[in-house]
């Protein structure tokens, strides 16, 4: 697949994704790709966030890959019950640990539990092995509970812009080739 086969939705986490964040760069770059606008950026509300998620998925015109980071990827996932659209792929990007009673603010452990199986569609997770949001372990077991693929980013933060992720020329090689594999129908 193309990317311009594809309506590429970028889900952007807690605050947003600013303006030198990898996800506003593709944003930019890809003609098919827009991103999920959440009416509370700073003060998310799973059920309103979930349902944002599910009427981006459904008002697709094309095969859908979620490009999700953060509290994207547990807010991606919970939707996936709402789906009527077909969602080719899923590239999920620092998941952070939203069951640790330890993460600030509070009210993001209402985004978790994840869910504990196999997606109905192919994806890659890629996790950091010393994000502040989220151990790369539990990364590691949820990206197996999901049957995706697990890619080890090292020591990069929570990949983002404040950790120097800005271009992400890594990640931009690792999506390009996940779309290439990615088939046109099912």
């Amino acid at each position: 697949m193309k990317a311009a086969d594809a309506d590429i939705l970028i889900i952007p986490g807690y605050t947003n994704s600013g303006e030198h964040h990898w996800q506003t760069r593709w944003q930019s770059r890809l003609k098919s790709a827009r991103r999920v606008e959440q009416a509370e950026w700073s003060k998310p509300v799973r059920e309103d966030w979930v349902a944002r998620v599910a009427e981006e998925v459904n008002a697709a015109t094309k095969p859908v890959v979620l490009v999700a980071h953060s509290l994207g990827v547990p807010t991606a996932l919970h939707a996936i019950p709402e789906f009527r659209k077909r969602v080719a792929g899923a590239f999920l990007v620092a998941p952070p640990e939203v069951t640790n009673p330890a993460i600030r603010p509070k009210h993001l452990m209402t985004f978790g539990p994840y869910p504990e199986m196999p997606l109905p569609f192919p994806s890659i997770t890629i996790a950091s092995r010393n994000d502040p949001f989220g151990s790369f372990a539990h990364a590691e077991k949820m990206a197996k509970a999901w049957g995706s693929l697990f890619i080890d980013a090292g020591e990069s933060g929570h990949i983002n812009a404040e950790s120097g992720h800005g271009p992400w020329p890594e990640g931009t090689m690792v999506f390009a080739q996940f779309l290439s594999r990615l088939p046109m129908s099912v």
